[in-house]
């Protein structure tokens, strides 16, 4: 089975010059979904993993550059997730490689990402919408004392079953770190949610216990996705994490109830 400490994460590894989709590292899902008890299958949220890649080029037949800005999802439902660091240099790996046409590239991407994930892929060109303002009710400003920076603490979390509210609160405030280098992820997170109203400072504080937590992008939303349906029982929720570009990627793992339609339109905040 793969794990993080397999893959060129944490090692110096030279930039590929040629087309080399074995580079692509698969980490499977399952083992840190049992560890917050999830089933497989029976997942509680659909989702998906919602890659942005702005440094993406080929040669076209003629041996001329091309560039685009590429949209990449992941099933939530696949066996595996991509490892980032082995995504970055698979792109590169394209940057030398002739394609007869732009989607003949993209299929491509498509065909080697799939086999990666274990599961159909999507790759769309094409900027992402940039958005300005935080969405929803932002936390960031409440006033409180905050002294917990991890593990994650789901005891912070509460919600009011007197009131009964749909809304949006979001912060900009999480921050993660990558369980094998240890270097530090920055995110924007969104919830929107409907059911007993969620106590505010108990969110802000919940969020910022993962201050010092080591766990990769993906499954720390789930984790916040499971943790807040346990503890506040909302009758919906949807999670997102808009995490800051690193090697020209960002990630925004989206998770929500079943039901939900997935967001009408591919964004990118200031921060991306």
């Amino acid at each position: 089975m793969n794990t993080p400490q397999d893959s060129s994460l944490g090692r110096e590894v030279a930039y590929p010059s040629q087309y080399d989709p074995a580079l692509l590292f698969p980490i499977p899902r399952r083992g840190a979904r049992e560890e917050i008890g999830l089933d497989e299958a029976a997942l509680p949220f659909v989702g998906h993993d919602r890659w942005q890649a702005y440094e993406l080029s080929w040669l076209d037949r003629r041996g001329k550059p091309r560039v685009a800005v590429a949209t990449i999802s992941v099933p939530c439902t696949s066996p595996n997730l991509i490892e980032s660091k082995s995504f970055k240099l698979y792109l590169n790996s394209l940057n030398s490689t002739r394609f007869d046409d732009d989607e003949a590239a993209r299929l491509r991407m498509v065909t080697d990402l799939s086999t990666c994930a274990g599961a159909v892929v999507t790759v769309r060109f094409g900027v992402p919408v940039l958005v300005e303002d935080a969405e929803g009710k932002s936390l960031d400003d409440l006033d409180v004392a905050i002294e917990c920076y991890g593990p994650p603490a789901p005891g912070f979390l509460s919600a009011d079953a007197s009131q009964i509210v749909t809304e949006t609160l979001s912060s900009a405030l999480l921050k993660s770190n990558c369980p094998v280098t240890g270097q530090p992820d920055w995110a924007s997170v969104s919830l929107r949610y409907h059911g007993p109203q969620i106590d505010r400072e108990g969110l802000l504080k919940y969020l910022v216990s993962y201050r010092e937590h080591a766990e990769f992008h993906e499954q720390c939303v789930e984790r916040i996705f499971s943790e807040v349906t346990q503890r506040c029982a909302p009758a919906w929720l949807e999670v997102e994490a808009r995490y800051t570009r690193r090697g020209g990627l960002d990630i925004n793992p989206w998770r929500a109830s079943p039901g939900i339609d997935l967001p009408a339109r591919t964004v990118r905040d200031l921060r991306q």
